[in-house]
């Protein structure tokens, strides 16, 4: 099977592009395929598919298997491949699980691997606000608490205990941590799927920023992962957001084949 190996903030997926034959793997499979020791290694694994509608379809894979409805970082890397393998122009759209998307391939980073995208997110509301957190929807479910001292704490250890508290049951959550400053948020995130910290998550800054905007009133802040820098803009109407738009880099890392 052929195979291109894509980063985005350090947030890394396999990427399969389904040419005449359907590509199917099991969970095993895909599983084996993102292991880190025993496989390839990667957070996640998409197929981009062709598509009558759209100028492509999006599927999405976690590390564990299982697929999910949406990833803002593979989102914007699988417009980059589209962009690369001729599927899409600058400008694009796509069907992912979650819905329609928009993106547009902003610049070009390095010549023919790296470039700036920017990503239309769903339309976000119902959020729910508590003393100790927050918690809504960006195309996956996110908790988001603010800490002080984010570079010491153990994201891993307390990521998991929320991600499987009962009020979070049955599917889980992804849970955010966040240091907000005067000019900047610093986001780390425990993925469900992966069970683990990655050094970004694109769903996981969308959520961190509107959690941001609804205790502080202030948009367009910087953000920061431990992958890399993003920007996240919207328009909002009390605790509603749309026009949702994630940006950020994403790079192809290699391309390979593998025997499964």
């Amino acid at each position: 099977m052929k195979f291109q190996k894509f980063q985005a903030n350090g947030n890394d997926f396999i990427m399969i592009v389904e040419d005449s034959d359907n590509v199917s793997l099991s969970e095993q499979q895909i599983r084996t395929l993102c292991d880190r020791h025993f496989g390839i290694g990667a957070d996640g694994l998409m197929i981009l598919r062709p598509s009558e509608a759209y100028d492509f379809e999006m599927h999405y894979y976690n590390s564990d298997g299982k697929m999910a409805t949406m990833c803002g970082n593979g989102g914007r890397s699988i417009a980059s491949l589209a962009y690369v393998e001729g599927f899409a122009k600058e400008k694009m759209i796509f069907l992912a699980s979650d819905g329609v998307h928009e993106a547009v391939i902003e610049s070009e980073v390095k010549k023919g691997t790296c470039y700036d995208v920017s990503l239309k997110m769903v339309d976000v509301k119902n959020v729910e606000q508590n003393s100790e957190y927050y918690f809504l929807n960006t195309g996956v479910p996110h908790y988001v608490e603010f800490v002080d001292q984010l570079e010491s704490m153990n994201v891993v250890l307390k990521g998991r205990q929320i991600r499987h508290d009962s009020r979070f049951a049955p599917e889980g959550t992804n849970v955010n941590f966040v240091e907000l400053s005067d000019d900047r948020l610093f986001v780390r995130t425990y993925e469900r799927g992966v069970e683990d910290e990655t050094l970004s998550c694109g769903t996981g800054v969308t959520a961190s920023a509107m959690a941001a905007f609804l205790k502080t009133g202030r948009k367009d802040l910087e953000i920061q992962s431990r992958g890399g820098n993003f920007q996240v803009h919207f328009d909002s109407d009390g605790d509603e957001f749309v026009n949702v738009w994630l940006r950020g880099p994403a790079e192809k890392v290699f391309e390979g084949t593998i025997q499964l």
